[in-house]
């Protein structure tokens, strides 16, 4: 027991010295978690709006108050004639037009109708969309809000609700995404590389002639990684509480498990890696076109899952950042308890059996 202690500390010791490994592990992942937080986010804000009210009255004038008191537009723009509008758009100046006809609200008293024309730029499709249905939702809401005579008998009015993000922050979706990404490269690629460096340069020979069983030798790698992951996630977990304003809405004990399992399916598909890895380069190269790919396009982070191909969607199943996804998003944003994550959480607890006896089996293999 003294001597796996003894290697451990020496791992130590080999991390503290190499400063540029360490700028990776601390740094990555406070980096990415505020990038994807902060600058890959799929919410349009402060978005440069149009107005070309014909009207001028009390309800168009609260209505583009109200528009410009949330916090998706900003009336750039306050347009005189239906001419001047496709020059505002030309010019990429605005990315949304709201027209009000003329005696706005004399029509709307007398008839309880009136058309509002959304108009938008549609050489971005998605974000076109996107800030019609957000002008469409504050305009139904200054509607709801109106109570100066009965509502019209026989109209249907459409409610929206957002379960478990209302405000619809993009931060929701990329935090348990990035901390996929952080923790399987992280720990796989940095245990890979670590493992192939002693190879390389001759050391792991002499270290397995002492006296330590050869296999501890490689689990007393991974465990400064574990540690490590443990402050990678705690970081992680302080930023999107109190920067991104993600909150913990399940057990933070049982996020912090499915963090260390995850940690540790990492580790052991690192080390994997590095029983089959002939150098650093070749380890490096498995690591990031084998893991980093996957775990962007296959996990459901970025892209839909149920959206791929049918091949696409049974090789997801074999991506562990998958699995880790859905426990994240559980556990974290709708605050459902272990029921509702045993499934993946079994899932993750055999890959890493799987991987690790693999492994084991790998590098004996190598030694004889």
């Amino acid at each position: 027991m003294y001597q796996f202690l003894f290697f451990i500390r020496k791992e130590f010791f080999h991390l503290w010295r190499d400063r540029q490994t360490l700028l990776i592990l601390f740094g990555m992942p406070l980096a990415q978690i505020l990038i994807f937080g902060f600058a890959l986010s799929n919410e349009v804000k402060n978005a440069r709006i149009a107005i070309l009210d014909s009207s001028k009255d009390e309800m168009t004038t609260a209505i583009v108050s109200q528009l410009e008191a949330s916090r998706y537009f900003e009336v750039a723009d306050n347009i005189a004639s239906s001419d001047q509008l496709e020059a505002s758009f030309r010019t990429g100046n605005v990315k949304l037009a709201v027209v009000f006809p003329s005696n706005f609200q004399q029509e709307f008293l007398h008839n309880n109708a009136a058309a509002i024309q959304l108009i938008g730029d549609a050489t971005d499709p998605n974000t076109s969309s996107t800030l019609i249905n957000y002008a469409s939702a504050v305009i139904m809401d200054y509607q709801q809000g109106l109570r100066a005579r009965p509502e019209v008998p026989m109209m249907i009015h459409t409610e929206m609700r957002m379960l478990y993000n209302p405000q619809l922050k993009g931060s929701y979706n990329f935090v348990p995404g990035v901390m996929a990404m952080v923790l399987m490269l992280v720990c796989a690629m940095m245990t890979s590389i670590s493992v192939v460096r002693e190879k390389e340069l001759g050391t792991m020979e002499v270290i397995l002639v002492s006296p330590i069983v050869p296999i501890k030798v490689v689990l007393a790698k991974l465990v400064p990684y574990f540690l490590l992951s443990v402050v990678n996630v705690a970081s992680i977990l302080i930023l999107s509480v109190w920067v991104l304003d993600v909150p913990i809405m399940g057990s933070l004990a049982l996020l912090i498990a499915e963090c260390m399992l995850f940690t540790m399916t990492s580790l052991m598909l690192g080390l994997l890696i590095s029983s089959v890895a002939t150098s650093q380069q070749v380890a490096m190269l498995v690591s990031l076109m084998g893991l980093f790919l996957p775990t962007v396009l296959l996990s459901g982070f970025m892209f839909p899952i149920e959206n791929m191909p049918v091949p696409l969607q049974v090789i997801s199943n074999v991506v562990p950042a998958k699995w880790f996804y859905i426990i994240v998003k559980n556990v974290m944003i709708k605050g459902t308890d272990f029921v509702h994550v045993w499934k993946p959480t079994l899932i993750l607890t055999g890959m890493t059996l799987f991987f690790m006896a693999v492994s084991i089996r790998k590098f004996k293999t190598r030694l004889e």
